[in-house]
């Protein structure tokens, strides 16, 4: 890590800064306040380049020491739809069977073998290469947090999101990730949604019943 490779960084945030303060009402509403899980789909693709922009846009958010854990398979092909079809919840096969695409939204809890890609400028290792309590804890920590931006990101990219927790992982594990130590975390349906498979928006807290100030 350079003077001038942190110098770098730092002027490109006071452009950022200079160019936008906040998004505006329907930026707000198209990634959160009007947002929905949707059950149906558009027959309409999602083409790879529009996968490989929603990585590289989810990629650049923060985790734990850049350790970077979340691993993606994108479900798109027919054959890949009947390999993960046996692992899914009864109400959730029709709908991932129609998605353009399905995210198998996984972790690696052995992220931390890339530290020294990820965090050159110090070894992170030691408090994992010996804790695989701690590595499974941080690895499901932070691939969960990149699971969000993943669809922060998608919806900002104009697609929408269908995710899931209903599947049997053991069976997803074994048909995606047999002699790795990567395991999956949830599911999520990309693409373009139908209005009409949105259903009425349930209740969320307010401010007072679950958060305070110190």
């Amino acid at each position: 890590m350079t003077d001038a490779a942190v110098a770098a960084a730092q002027e490109a945030v006071r452009s950022l800064k200079q160019r936008i303060q906040a998004l505006d009402d329907d930026g707000l509403d198209l990634i959160f306040r009007e947002a929905r899980t949707f059950n149906g789909w558009q027959d309409r693709d999602v083409p790879d380049s529009l996968l490989r922009t929603l990585f590289d846009v989810t990629k650049m958010g923060p985790t734990a020491a850049n350790g970077s854990p979340m691993r993606l398979v994108f479900v798109k092909s027919a054959e890949g739809k009947e390999r993960l079809k046996p692992a899914l919840s009864g109400g959730n096969v029709d709908k991932t069977m129609a998605a353009p695409v399905c995210a198998i939204v996984a972790y690696d809890p052995a992220f931390w073998e890339k530290f020294p890609f990820l965090f050159p400028h110090r070894d992170m290792s030691g408090a994992f290469k010996d804790n695989p309590q701690a590595a499974e804890t941080g690895g499901f920590r932070n691939g969960s947090l990149q699971g969000a931006y993943l669809m922060i990101a998608a919806r900002a990219l104009g697609l929408d999101c269908g995710p899931m927790s209903g599947f049997d992982q053991g069976k997803v594990d074994a048909e995606f990730f047999a002699g790795t130590t990567i395991k999956s975390n949830f599911l999520c349906n990309l693409g373009y949604g139908t209005p009409e498979s949105v259903f009425q928006r349930l209740p969320r807290f307010e401010f007072e019943d679950v958060c305070s100030i110190v």
